[in-house]
C-alpha cells in the first residue's frame, strides 16, 4: 500500500494492478459491480489475507453480487409495484360497511424482511407487520403490501425510517383512510475482539420495536390502533412495547451504542475509502449525515478478522488455562470419564460473503493418562480464537478440535451450531435456520456408544 503525493492511496494487487482507493466507486460505474469488487479487494488486503487464496479468490465477486442484491431497494419504484393490483370492491365509499372485511382493517402479519444498518452495514433481521383501511371503493392485492415494504428494507436503514418509508408510500400509494406499520427488528451486536476476553455475558441481539401510522392511524391512541393490536398481540406486541419515534434515549445499532475503548486503533484510509465507495455504487449518498460515520465504523468492525499473529497471546492462555474442571461437567462412560463443556459462545466472519456469523460451541473430551482437564475460560478462549478470523464453520469446527486434541491426549468431539446472516441476507432468505458442524477425533471416531451420548446431552438451540 502506498501512498501518493496528492494523499490519495494506492494497492498494488499481486498481479501488478494498482487500485487508487481515492477513486475506486466515485464514478458511475457499479452497475455490473467492479467498483465494489475492487473495493473489497481493498479491505481484504487491509486485513492481511492472500485474495488468490481458495475460498477468498471469489469473495469479491459474491460480495459484489449479495450487495447488489440486498440492496436493490434503491433501484425499485413503489407505483411499478402497487400499478395494477388496486381493485374495486363495493362498500367502501366514505369507510362505510364494516362486514366481511370491506371496509374494515385489513393486515399482512409476520413478513420476514432483512435489511443493511446503515451505521454499520451489518444486515438486522424485520419482522413487519402492516395494515390499512380501505377506502375509495378499491382494495390492493395483499401480496403488494410485503413487496413494498420489501423496496425500503433493500436499502440501508435504521428501523424507525424503514416504519416511516414503508407507511408514507401506501398511504400514497393506495390512498386509503389510513396505514399502520409494526416493525420488530433484531440486530447482531457482535463485540470486538477486546471486550469479548473481558465480557464472559456478552449478549449477542439487540432488538427494538418501532411504529408508523397515516391517516386513522396517525392518533397513536386511536380506537383503530386497539383492533390492530388486539389481531397482532399473540406475536408479543402491545402499545406500552412500542418505541415512541420521538423518544432519542434508546440505542438501535450497538456500533453507535458502545463504549469508548482505551485502545486506540489506526483506521486505514484506504480501507475507509472503499467502503465510501461501496456506499455511493450501491446507490446511496456517502455524505447523508446518518451515513457519514458508517466507512469507519465498518472498517473498526472488519478489523477484528484482521489475518494478524495471535499465537502468543493464545500461547499465553495454553499456559495459565489448564486447571481442574466443576463435578458437573464429568460423565463416567466405560470406565473414563467424559469431560463436556457447552454453550461457549463465538462470533465469526464468513469469509465467502464477509458476513457475520455466531452460535455455540459443544466441546466433549476424554482424559489420557498424564493430563489434565482444561478450564472453561480456556476453552472459550480457544473458541475466541478461531472464530475471530475470516472463517467456513466446516474449518472453524475442526481447528477446534485439532487444538484440543494434544492438550488432552487425542480424543475430542466438537459441535458447533450457528446463525448465518448469509442465509437472510442473499438471494434464499432462509430466515431461522441453523447449521450444524461436527470434528470427532480419537476415541470419539471409532466408539458410536461415547458419541452418541455426548449428542444426545448437547441442548436445543438457544442462540437465533
Amino acid at each position: 500500500m502506498g501512498c501518493l503525493d496528492d494523499g490519495r492511496f494506492t494497492v498494488e494487487l499481486e498481479n501488478g494492478m494498482k487500485i487508487d482507493c481515492s477513486e475506486v466507486g466515485l464514478e458511475e460505474q457499479g452497475k455490473d459491480g467492479s467498483a465494489i469488487e475492487d473495493a473489497v479487494k481493498v479491505l481484504l488486503l487491509g486485513l492481511g489475507e492472500d485474495i488468490n487464496r481458495e475460498g477468498i479468490r471469489r469473495t469479491p465477486l459474491r460480495v459484489a453480487k449479495a450487495l447488489r442484491e440486498g440492496t436493490r431497494g434503491y433501484r425499485q419504484k413503489v407505483k411499478d409495484i402497487v400499478q395494477g393490483a388496486l381493485f374495486p370492491e363495493a362498500g367502501l365509499d366514505n369507510r362505510v360497511g364494516h362486514a366481511g372485511g370491506a371496509g374494515g382493517l385489513v393486515i399482512v402479519r409476520d413478513i420476514d424482511l432483512f435489511s443493511y444498518c446503515e451505521s454499520c452495514m451489518l444486515p438486522f433481521q424485520v419482522k413487519c407487520h402492516v395494515g390499512y383501511v380501505p377506502s375509495g371503493e378499491r382494495v390492493v392485492g395483499l401480496s403488494k403490501l410485503s413487496r413494498v415494504a420489501d423496496v425500503f428494507a433493500k436499502r440501508l436503514q435504521e428501523p424507525q425510517r424503514l416504519a416511516n418509508e414503508v407507511c408514507f408510500a401506501l398511504h400514497h400509494a393506495i390512498k386509503p383512510a389510513g396505514v399502520a406499520v409494526v416493525l420488530q427488528c433484531t440486530h447482531i451486536h457482535f463485540p470486538d475482539i477486546e471486550s469479548v476476553f473481558l465480557d464472559s455475558n456478552h449478549q449477542g441481539l439487540v432488538k427494538i420495536l418501532v411504529s408508523a401510522g397515516s391517516g386513522d392511524f396517525e392518533n397513536k391512541n386511536a380506537d383503530v390502533w386497539t383492533d390492530f393490536f388486539s389481531l397482532v398481540k399473540f406475536r408479543g406486541i402491545s402499545m406500552e412495547k412500542i418505541h415512541r419515534r420521538e423518544s432519542s434515549d434508546l440505542c438501535w445499532c450497538p456500533s453507535q451504542c458502545a463504549k469508548a475503548s482505551s485502545k486506540v486503533v489506526p483506521i486505514n484510509p484506504a480501507m475507509v475509502t472503499a467502503v465510501a465507495s461501496i456506499i455511493k455504487s450501491l446507490g446511496e449518498d456517502p455524505l447523508r449525515k446518518e451515513i457519514r460515520g458508517t466507512p469507519n465504523r465498518f472498517v473498526r468492525w472488519l478489523m477484528n478478522f484482521q489475518n494478524s499473529n495471535f499465537d502468543m497471546k493464545l500461547n499465553g492462555f495454553l499456559n495459565a488455562g489448564i486447571d481442574s474442571l466443576n463435578e458437573n461437567n464429568e460423565v463416567d462412560l466405560n470406565d473414563k470419564k467424559t469431560f463436556t463443556e457447552l454453550n461457549l459462545t463465538f462470533w465469526s466472519q464468513c469469509e465467502h460473503h464477509l458476513l457475520p456469523f455466531h452460535g455455540v460451541v459443544h466441546i466433549g473430551y476424554l482424559i489420557s493418562d498424564g493430563y489434565k482437564p482444561i478450564g472453561k475460560s480456556l476453552l472459550q478462549s480457544i473458541v475466541h480464537f478461531y472464530g475471530f478470523k475470516l472463517q467456513v464453520q466446516e474449518r472453524l469446527t475442526r481447528q477446534i478440535a485439532e487444538m484440543i486434541s494434544p492438550l488432552i491426549g487425542g480424543d475430542v468431539i466438537v459441535v458447533v451450531e450457528a446463525s448465518h446472516t448469509c442465509m437472510i441476507s442473499r438471494g434464499i432468505e432462509k430466515f431461522g435456520s441453523s447449521t450444524a458442524t461436527i470434528a470427532v477425533l480419537g476415541r470419539f471416531s471409532t466408539d458410536l456408544t461415547i458419541r452418541a451420548s455426548f449428542l444426545q446431552g448437547i441442548p436445543s438451540p438457544t442462540f437465533t
